[in-house]
């Protein structure tokens, strides 16, 4: 079957596989959660705008991750939503794969270039007929709690991505593995193609993408094996395979074992991941290739074109049109009315205890005065998904909600999702972003962030450094020490955050608007084409496939 609609760039020929968990393509098709997703949506974007032979698979999410709604007090609330899509094609072929001494019958999906401009999607699907009630739920929802069905949702995704692929005659040189989700894909190459990790490697590569220990996940050898997560093969072959004598199998070490070529995500990251790693025996490489977003859909046309033409004014009334239209979303959610004219600031990303959602609260009785200063206040919007059973991320989200009751100028929004992530980050004035340094691998969304003239505010870290000249395109939250008690740590970058808001940010926002335009400006052009997703894939090309 030709799955692509179009003819190949001569230098993007070579045949790519993209085995990804999650895909954020458009706000209609859920299944995605969050950044891993926007990251590969933005891949498969360029994949499109440069003519790449790629082809991205993953998988249909009956239930997507989870809608973001509200209880009656306000708080969260997670609906698991069944999702039917009229705009993916049945392909009417099956592949089978063995999970648990069972078969387990998959399903294969399309989503074709032209429907939303990207990279042709192969989704896979265990909600059929052919299967048992069990096997149906693997693919119901992203991340699910269950540790089994996790592992199973894996070896549909790796051993099931390969097959499906085969069934299709597509002849794959390049396995792409974003993150460790798609590991079984080696099994299956090795059991059934090559016999030889070796040559298994000069076909796989791994895209490594964070040092938290969430992302790299763990699992016991032997329950690995019960499930078939290595297809069959044997207890004494897979320790020889993978150089695993313990009980416990990590997955971004057999990742890293089994490619020709790792790369992580931004330049400080691959310092990280290279220490991190550094004593895992026989491990390949790691580069680092920083991620990007695809500016084509991100960034706002007006506030480009008013740029691009050099035309202050326009641009200026296009930032406040844009920040009307997020108001809307906000009195829509909150019956706070917000002020185009006051300063905006967004945190908004997946709620993780080390992304540090409430840093900016932590000296609540300062974060309040800047609220409510009569001359020169500020408003806050927070928005995000929390992983919907992880008890401390749910309880900070609402947290935040119970402390905006009183607070007119401070705003939670739920529905995270492609559309409101678009409207936050062209609506905001400052995107603040506040892990503790070495925690966040990359970090993207500061940079779309960025193409709509929104200020990127953070620590030094992912990919930052790279982009950051404070005052001038950005603002850094000065580096501490790192060796001292996270309490003090935070103490220490809250103080930080507020004296620069405080005496640099807000004086220039009220009073140098020529100035804050000029950083606007300046932000915008330098965010891109370095941090736009077609350099991205192309440097996948150049430096990871060869």
């Amino acid at each position: 079957m030709v799955l692509h609609d179009y003819k190949f760039d001569k230098k993007y020929k070579k045949s790519v596989a993209y085995f990804s968990m999650e895909f954020a393509i458009h706000q209609a098709l859920k299944i995605y959660s969050g950044g891993l997703g926007f990251l590969a949506g933005s891949h498969m974007r360029s994949a499109y705008d440069l003519k790449q032979n790629v082809v991205g698979v993953g998988i249909l999410w009956s239930f997507g991750y989870y809608d973001q709604d509200r209880h009656e007090d306000r708080s969260l609330k997670a609906d698991f939503i069944r999702k039917h899509y009229y705009f993916l094609e049945d392909l009417g072929i099956q592949a089978t794969v063995n999970i648990h001494s069972q078969d387990v019958h998959i399903k294969a999906f399309y989503l074709s270039s032209d429907v939303f401009g990207s990279a042709p999607l192969i989704l896979l699907s265990t909600d059929i007929p052919e299967n048992d009630f069990l096997a149906r739920t693997i693919t119901h929802k992203l991340y699910d709690a269950n540790e089994e069905t996790r592992i199973s949702q894996e070896i549909v995704l790796g051993i099931g991505g390969v097959k499906v692929l085969e069934a299709l005659k597509q002849k794959i040189e390049i396995y792409h593995m974003n993150e460790g989700h798609a590991l079984p894909l080696v099994y299956e190459l090795y059991a059934n193609r090559f016999q030889d990790m070796q040559k298994v490697k000069e076909h796989v590569v791994f895209t490594t993408h964070t040092p938290e220990d969430a992302g790299n996940e763990q699992h016991n050898i032997h329950l690995l094996q019960k499930f078939g997560f290595f297809n069959g093969l044997d207890m004494q072959t897979v320790r020889e395979i993978t150089m695993v004598d313990g009980e416990s199998f990590n997955l971004t070490v057999g990742a890293l074992r089994a490619s020709k070529m790792t790369n992580a995500v931004s330049r400080f990251h691959g310092e990280v991941a290279n220490r991190m790693w550094k004593d895992c025996k026989g491990r390949s490489e790691i580069i680092y290739i920083t991620n990007a977003q695809n500016s084509r859909f991100w960034t706002d046309k007006g506030m480009r074109r008013a740029l691009e033409d050099k035309d202050d004014y326009e641009l200026v009334a296009r930032k406040k049109h844009l920040k009307r239209v997020l108001f809307n979303i906000v009195a829509d959610q909150t019956g706070k009315m917000f002020d185009h004219d006051v300063l905006t600031i967004v945190w908004a990303r997946r709620f993780a205890e080390y992304k540090r959602p409430g840093l900016l609260k932590q000296d609540f009785d300062r974060f309040k005065r800047l609220l409510k200063d009569p001359e020169r206040p500020i408003q806050v919007i927070w928005a995000g998904k929390p992983y919907p059973f992880d008890v401390n991320a749910v309880n900070t989200f609402n947290e935040l909600i119970y402390l905006g009751h009183d607070l007119k100028n401070m705003a939670v929004l739920t529905g995270y999702e492609l559309e409101l992530s678009h409207n936050l980050k062209k609506g905001s004035d400052v995107w603040l972003n506040t892990p503790r340094v070495s925690r966040e691998a990359s970090g993207t969304s500061g940079m779309t962030a960025s193409m709509n003239g929104s200020i990127h505010f953070s620590t030094d870290d992912g990919w930052h450094p790279e982009f950051a000249k404070h005052g001038v395109n950005s603002f850094t939250i000065p580096p501490i020490d790192h060796d001292k008690p996270v309490e003090e740590q935070d103490y220490e970058d809250n103080k930080n955050l507020m004296d620069i808001l405080e005496n640099e940010i807000i004086p220039m926002y009220y009073d140098k608007p020529k100035k804050w335009t000029k950083l606007m400006k300046t932000a915008m052009r330098d965010v891109v084409p370095t941090f736009d997703s077609d350099r991205m894939a192309d440097e996948y090309y150049t430096k990871l496939y060869k």
